[in-house]
């Protein structure tokens, strides 16, 4: 019957083996041949052509003979991502697994620690403690596309690098859940109990090659907490698994038991807290008396069905067949405590074979498909065709610029003088998001394409190349286009009309057959107009010098405290970023004093004070309502910073930084005049004790968003890159509709292109300042992030930065909240006001990103792209749209700590006092 029992299963067995073993992948790594591993009969292949940067690298030490560890393949310490690309079929579920032997060869010594991305999603940080210890990520998917991209990046130590990449096609039943279109599965721990070996098992034990711990090894899973009386079993009968998961028989064979009734294990879960989809393995493997029994409970942790009996046999309907509790969504912390506890009347104690737990990782949107198509087809132009992976997602690729759009999409394309031959491919016409299109100097020939999606469009560069044909007419109606270059082409036939009507920068000359027209009427008709506009012109001027000279005669105008002086006319001779003069950008307007004075009548509203003088409120002729800010000290400091504010608001424009409507420079005194915002500053909302109108948790959400998208625009979408310097709740103002926008760059300094510091005088606010900029005086984005994490603290707990009365000791918000959310207690930090309408999963969210803001090193900080992330990811949790956390939270209100990042210091986790709720199923 054993024999017959072993025959069975090896026919049940072999033809999926052979399905699976056809269509498994395995690439090694910084392997320079081919070869088949004869202790698994898998194939391995080479990445040789596979990826065209890293360099093959031998592994001192690599601990046996097992081929696929004697090399390893490193990359470069750069911004860019090292991708491999692996096909896959839509929709099918894959196990995808990376590891990663570093060995004895440390040239620097530090270890080390880098990103492993999966397409746009973080898959894991891959941190080398021990060079000797095989590092294994595996995660499991149901692929979106015909190919997934496994990426290397971003390390903060040593040089990334990856020894074996490995892609199983799996069952079609197995780790389905509810929740794959927007979650994968990051395996975390996957163990054999009452293994025979520390050896894994795995291939072709396991048909589908997972790795199975072995749990007498230690070091890879950390069980400890044995209770007394545990013992080891195993079998050699068959074990019928055909059940959904199909765990490998072998594993099945060995299990421990609970023999004074207890079984109990505690387990680290790296990256916990989070959600997570937990599956015990039961099969009962020794031979019951019939007056014996075998029954047990969950004790720990508790969840719902903590008080469910498991009788094996009876639940598997049969000895030797497996039974498979599970829970697809369940909350578990980061030393996970699990026991079971027979029944009064159970006559033996309990048993366990297996356990696999995997997190729940969310799938990051990656860059919208009609910007990428078309981003492929000019990448197999250029000559330096080295980018991978996604566009945006963790990097940009060195030539395109990504908006923080969810999904992300390209605002700008730099491919000038990439020796580039063919025509504009016609994919650009879906890229209705682009902003900048920078393709000169190169070769491209053709006719330029139809360009009327393109609504967006503000700076086009064709020149020099060899295009051909006329110039799209779609180019004319453009609304937003300001520069257009198309000189030194073979273009031909008649400019549109438009582009000669409209104020903006176009060149043209170089291209023979390409001229304004023909008609002998229409020249002299522009000749005409020419003529009268001259005059028109003339006459004003002469108007305008005869009104400003009885203007002056006048007695001067005063503003409270503060004494203007006029002159009559603004002066030129100070320079703006782009190298003209002030009045000359035409961006923002000159506003002549005598219109200031009267919409602010005689400035007698005065409405605030910043750091860049008085502001009052003013309302135009044309009914528009404006604040005017003063500079109070027309020092050459002061002088400056208003040269810095005007020349960096006439060159930007995004809806979340408030609007530069015009400015006025006289010979002693400057104005900035601003769109007015109705509803004051954030400040006045959240820690102004007086204010009746509380903004609820929803709302403020929504002007987090607002405000970290006008300073992502900032870091990313200006170039050269904006730092603020001065990012606090009193520049982040808010508009009729209470949107959030961006003010006051009194303080701000363009950083240089090819920096990735500026060096300066540490300036900022007490609170707000960055310590690792004040002490030395470096500034880079990561300034502005430790500030807008003060922010966000501020918006959770309605708290002011600095109060020596409410914070005691630690007197500033960033340790009075970061020691809390340590401690797990986030509900303490959380303004009173919200707290009874708040859902606490999308406060942990928030608070979880805010600390890492705060964090003392710049580089430990997120990009202001993860925080709009993390508030969009709240703000769905917050509406109820977020899948996991309405599962979890359906049930009633849920008092369970939710994802706490891997960036929080958490050495022993302290569940035993039962403040850990989870949610399972």
């Amino acid at each position: 019957m054993a024999f017959l029992a072993q025959l069975i299963m090896f026919f049940c067995l072999t033809p999926a083996i052979i399905c699976q073993v056809t269509e498994f992948m395995s690439i090694d790594c910084g392997g320079t041949r081919n070869y088949t591993d004869p202790n698994t009969g898998l194939t391995w292949i080479s990445d040789n052509g596979m990826i065209g940067l890293g360099k093959s690298v031998e592994v001192d030490d690599s601990g046996g003979t097992v081929q696929q560890y004697q090399r390893r393949r490193d990359f470069l310490i750069d911004l860019k991502k090292n991708c491999y690309s692996l096909q896959t079929q839509e929709r099918r579920r894959y196990l995808v697994r990376a590891t990663f032997l570093y060995g004895n060869s440390i040239s620097d010594g530090t270890l080390p620690k880098f990103q492993l991305y999966l397409d746009a999603t973080k898959w894991a940080t891959v941190t080398v403690q021990d060079p000797l210890r095989v590092l294994t990520k595996e995660m499991i998917i149901r692929a979106t596309s015909q190919s997934i991209d496994v990426c290397l990046c971003c390390a903060t130590t040593g040089s990334p690098f990856i020894s074996t990449l490995e892609l199983r096609p799996l069952n079609l039943s197995m780790y389905a859940t509810e929740y794959e279109d927007d979650f994968y599965l990051r395996v975390t721990s996957r163990v054999n109990f009452g293994a025979l070996s520390k050896d894994a098992i795995r291939y072709p034990d396991d048909p589908y090659d997972r790795i199975w711990e072995s749990d007498l090894d230690k070091r890879q899973n950390f069980l400890v907490g044995v209770a007394p009386g545990t013992d080891r079993i195993n079998t050699t009968k068959y074990v019928n698994t055909n059940m959904k998961e199909f765990p490998p028989v072998k594993v099945m064979q060995t299990g421990v038991v609970g023999t004074r009734g207890k079984l109990s294990y505690r387990l680290n879960l790296e990256d916990f807290p989070a959600y997570a989809r937990a599956y015990a393995f039961f099969a009962e493997i020794e031979d019951l008396k019939s007056n014996e029994t075998r029954k047990f409970r969950i004790e720990e942790p508790r969840t719902e069905y903590s008080d469910a009996v498991v009788n094996i046999a009876e639940n598997a309907n049969g000895s030797y067949t497996l039974y498979e509790p599970s829970y697809i969504n369940v909350t578990l912390d980061f030393l996970l405590s699990f026991s079971f506890v027979k029944t009064e009347d159970s006559t033996r104690g309990p048993l366990l074979n297996g356990i696999e737990i995997s997190k729940y990782v969310q799938i990051a949107a990656k860059t919208a498909s009609e910007d990428v198509s078309a981003l492929i087809a000019f990448r197999a132009m250029a000559s330096e065709g080295t980018d991978e992976g996604d566009p945006c997602i963790p990097t940009q690729w060195t030539w395109v610029t990504c908006s923080s759009d969810v999904p992300p999409r390209i605002t700008k394309i730099s491919l000038s003088g990439r020796n580039m031959k063919g025509e504009i491919p016609e994919e650009l016409k879906n890229m209705d998001q682009l902003i900048e299109l920078w393709l000169d100097g190169n070769s491209l020939y053709g006719t330029i394409p139809d360009m009327s999606k393109q609504v967006n469009l503000k700076i086009l560069h064709l020149e020099n190349n060899e295009l051909n044909g006329s110039i799209p007419a779609s180019l004319g109606s453009l609304l937003n286009l300001q520069e257009l270059c198309v000189q030194n082409n073979s273009l031909s036939g008649e400019i549109p009309p438009p582009l000669l009507s409209k104020k903006i920068i176009f060149h043209y000359e170089g291209n023979d057959h390409l001229g304004r027209g023909k008609s002998k009427g229409h020249y002299r008709l522009i000749l005409w107009a020419s003529i009268t506009v001259l005059t028109t012109l003339f006459l004003l001027f002469l108007g305008s010098t005869i009104l400003l000279r009885r203007f002056r005669r006048s007695k001067s105008f005063k503003i409270p405290n503060d004494s203007i002086h006029t002159s009559s006319k603004p002066s030129t001779h100070y320079l703006i970023a782009r190298g003209g003069p002030l009045m000359d950008d035409g961006v923002a307007c000159y506003i002549p004093i005598p219109e200031i004075e009267e919409a602010t009548k005689n400035f007698s509203k005065k409405i605030g004070k910043g750091s860049f003088g008085p502001v009052y409120y003013g309302k135009m002729i044309d009914g528009k309502e404006i604040a005017v800010k003063v500079m109070a000290d027309s020092s050459t400091h002061n002088t400056k910073q208003f040269m810095t504010e005007v020349a960096l608001l006439s060159r930007i424009h995004h809806r979340n930084l408030v609007p530069l409507v015009g400015y006025c420079e006289e010979e002693y005194q400057r104005m900035l005049v601003y769109e007015y915002m109705h509803n004051g500053t954030l400040r006045d909302h959240i820690n102004d004790t007086f204010n009746q109108k509380n903004l609820d948790w929803l709302a403020r959400l929504r002007i987090a968003e607002d405000a970290a998208k006008g300073l992502e625009y900032l870091h990313t979408g200006c170039n050269p890159s904006i730092i603020h310097r001065d990012v606090k709740t009193s520049n982040i103002l808010l508009d009729i509709n209470m949107r959030a926008k961006v003010s006051d760059f009194g303080l701000s300094r363009l950083a240089e292109e090819d920096l990735t510091h500026v060096s300066s005088v540490a300036r900022g606010t007490v609170g707000y300042l960055d310590p690792e900029y004040y002490a030395n005086q470096q500034l880079t984005e990561k300034s502005d992030i430790y500030s807008f994490g003060v922010v966000l603290l501020e918006l959770i707990s309605g708290r002011k930065p600095v109060s020596p009365e409410e914070y005691g000791a630690d007197w500033s918000i960033v340790h009075w909240a970061r020691s809390l959310v340590r401690k797990g207690d986030v509900i303490s930090i959380v303004d009173p006001r919200i707290i009874a309408s708040v859902k606490m999963e999308s406060i942990w969210r928030i608070a979880e990103v805010a600390i890492q803001c705060v964090e003392q090193h710049g580089h430990s900080r997120p990009r202001m792209q993860d925080i709009i992330l993390a508030l969009q990811e709240a703000i769905k949790i917050e509406k109820g749209t977020d899948k996991i956390a309405s599962a979890g939270s359906s049930r009633g209100p849920s008092s369970r700590k939710t994802l706490l990042t891997s960036f929080l210091d958490i050495e022993s986790p302290d569940i035993s006092h039962g403040s850990l709720t989870p949610s399972a199923r």
